[in-house]
């Protein structure tokens, strides 16, 4: 198969779809790899990287895209990329269609095949895709906290870990998934007084021997959200519903309750945001006030660590993107895990929660492949 590789364009995003050691994989399973010239330049990796590999260097975008029969980016595609795709090109890539109705049109309108890989699934009802990311993700989400927490940027003035004899910044994580859990080890690592909200009883009692009581668990309903957060100096948003917009569970009436020049960081930004005031944010400008309160709401956190992330998020979708390129689409109907991962086919929606948010009808799959 002729696997196309374009740099990515969103602002201030430095990962690549496919790094050199990948991209040697491919080759040596018998495809062409065709990257955009300089596509790897955010991880230090040059073009004579890629063409040691086998890749082949293509001068534009545009020539990557006319000229491959698979896709694989990092990023959503942007209004110049998905007017480029084409009926029966397989895209491989982040979509996070929920919040997105110009994006999901888009697709639907090129008539490709959109796989995301935020909803692939494995044998353990996990998503190994969306994990690798969501753990970079939620280390940095801490970080960012730590910054906008200086009163330079905004915030109360508090170093996250204290000093002796002073109190530690207090940290609410919403969420005890893979984001909630690494940002509360990181937290717990700097010295934080933290507790992590979740609604599974089970993942709480996982939450509570993992930790081994440096974090407190709280069952999250209306009453301990809301004293938690009016209580914190840091909330960090880690709440996913897969490939539905996330809940709002911190509206903005609630702010003028919080701790003044606290600091709301939304990891979940990318699924719509779960605080009713986030909107997305950029590297190059991160945080914004409301009602006294500093959001931080970049929507992707880990292009800003772009060698790790692309290490990672490689190490993941290596095999199921080996497995399009040797299959095609026959894969996703022979793969239940790569199904999961089908969000647009031919036209259709194939996603129902992604079709449920944008409020537009959903196809099975059986009836978009027929």
């Amino acid at each position: 198969m002729k696997v196309g590789v374009p740099k990515e364009i969103k602002v201030h995003e430095y990962r690549v779809g496919l790094t050199p050691g990948a991209v040697r994989e491919y080759v040596a399973a018998g495809h062409r790899v065709m990257i955009e010239t300089n596509a790897g330049a955010g991880i230090g990796a040059t073009d004579d990287d890629y063409r040691i590999v086998g890749g082949t260097i293509l001068t534009s975008a545009a020539e990557v895209f006319a000229s491959s029969e698979m896709i694989v980016k990092v990023k959503e595609p942007q209004p110049s990329e998905w007017c480029q795709l084409r009926e029966n090109q397989i895209l491989f890539t982040y979509l996070h269609l929920a919040p997105d109705p110009d994006q999901a049109k888009g697709l639907l309108k090129s008539g490709c095949t959109a796989i995301a890989y935020e909803t692939v699934t494995d044998p353990h009802g996990g998503l190994p895709l969306l994990a690798p990311m969501s753990e970079v993700a939620g280390r940095l989400a801490i970080e960012a906290a730590g910054s906008a927490l200086k009163r330079s940027a905004g915030g109360r003035g508090l170093l996250i870990g204290g000093v002796p004899g002073v109190q530690p910044a207090r940290i609410v994580v919403i969420g005890g998934g893979v984001v909630g859990t690494h940002a509360a080890r990181m937290a717990v690592g700097l010295g934080a007084e933290v507790t992590i909200i979740d609604r599974s009883i089970v993942r709480l009692r996982e939450l509570d021997e993992l930790f081994e009581g440096r974090a407190r668990t709280r069952f999250s309903t209306i009453d301990s959200v809301e004293e938690e957060v009016f209580a914190a100096d840091v909330v960090i948003g880690a709440v996913l519903v897969p490939g539905a917009s996330a809940p709002k569970l911190v509206r903005r009436s609630m702010l003028s309750s919080m701790r003044k020049r606290a600091v709301l960081v939304d990891v979940a930004i990318d699924q719509g945001g779960c605080f009713e005031t986030s909107h997305p944010t950029t590297h190059a400008d991160p945080t914004y006030e409301v009602d006294g309160i500093i959001h931080y709401c970049v929507a992707n956190m880990p292009g800003a660590v772009p060698l790790t992330s692309s290490q990672a998020l490689n190490n993941a979708t290596l095999p199921f993107g080996l497995a399009l390129a040797n299959k095609g689409f026959t894969a996703v109907l022979e793969n239940p895990h790569l199904r999961a991962g089908l969000n647009v086919h031919r036209g259709r929606l194939t996603y129902e929660a992604a079709a449920e948010s944008l409020g537009l009808p959903f196809s099975p799959i059986e009836q978009a492949a027929a």
